[in-house]
């Protein structure tokens, strides 16, 4: 009996495994397309990702915050620590949905921090816990899955925890970036109505990364659940 109730779980492990790394494949998969196919579509205002930033930061008293290029691509970040926007070279460059779409929802982040949003705040405060949490927990899964420990489990379970309620607090974070973006770009007459709606479109796409993660975290601590029991149960 327990030999086929190990298999079953053994067997109901590997499922979710593989649930979680298809659920964020295609989720990358999805923003890569949307971002391909917004790339390719110019703005009618002919602004580049960079121009588009400044533009709104300026319209809402943050003229104080820089805009700079960065290396990679989807590597555009706020930086609240240094008030800078850093925006990828095909996005700061180029005056397509894309890249005006991004920018903006950099530029979301940084009306957030000088608004004092409330789960950005929070966000802000768990970032450098939960990135030592999160690689170590992630770590420590592992070692588990070639020892077998018991107490490893458990304690990958607590820090995948940590980084579930990380990513939770991150959701509004981005939704409400996003939000902001589209009004901004909707209100200064950067896109216009049909503009505004490839605009969400691509900020969909990438909402949906953030909750890929989220799904496959709280998968993945119930696969450790799972195989905790079933070592309990041995």
């Amino acid at each position: 009996m327990n030999y086929m109730l190990w298999g079953y779980e053994s067997i109901l492990t590997i499922f979710i495994s593989i649930v979680g790394v298809v659920i964020v494949a295609s989720a990358q998969i999805f923003l890569q397309s949307a971002y391909k196919r917004s790339r390719g579509i110019k703005c009618k205002k002919g602004l580049s990702g960079c121009e588009v930033a400044r533009m709104i930061l300026d319209q809402n008293g943050l003229e104080s915050i820089y805009v700079v290029e960065t290396k990679g691509e989807l590597t555009d970040h706020y930086d609240p620590s240094r008030r800078v926007i850093r925006l990828s070279h095909t996005i700061f460059h180029d005056d397509s949905i894309a890249s005006v779409s991004v920018a903006a929802h950099e530029v979301g982040h940084a009306i957030q921090h000088k608004t004092g949003y409330v789960w950005m705040n929070i966000r802000s405060a768990l970032v450098p816990v939960v990135n030592f949490v999160t690689y170590a927990g992630y770590f420590v899964s592992l070692i588990s899955l070639f020892f077998g420990a018991i107490g490893y489990l458990k304690v990958g379970i607590f820090m995948l925890l940590a980084s579930l309620i990380f990513q939770l607090v991150t959701l509004p974070v981005e939704f409400d970036a996003s939000k902001r973006a589209r009004e901004e770009l909707y209100r200064l007459g950067l896109v216009d109505e049909n503009e505004n709606g490839l605009v969400q479109k691509m900020l969909q796409a990438a909402a949906m990364t953030y909750v890929a993660s989220f799904i496959t975290t709280i998968l993945n601590i119930i696969r450790l659940i799972i195989m905790a029991q079933d070592r309990d149960s041995n």
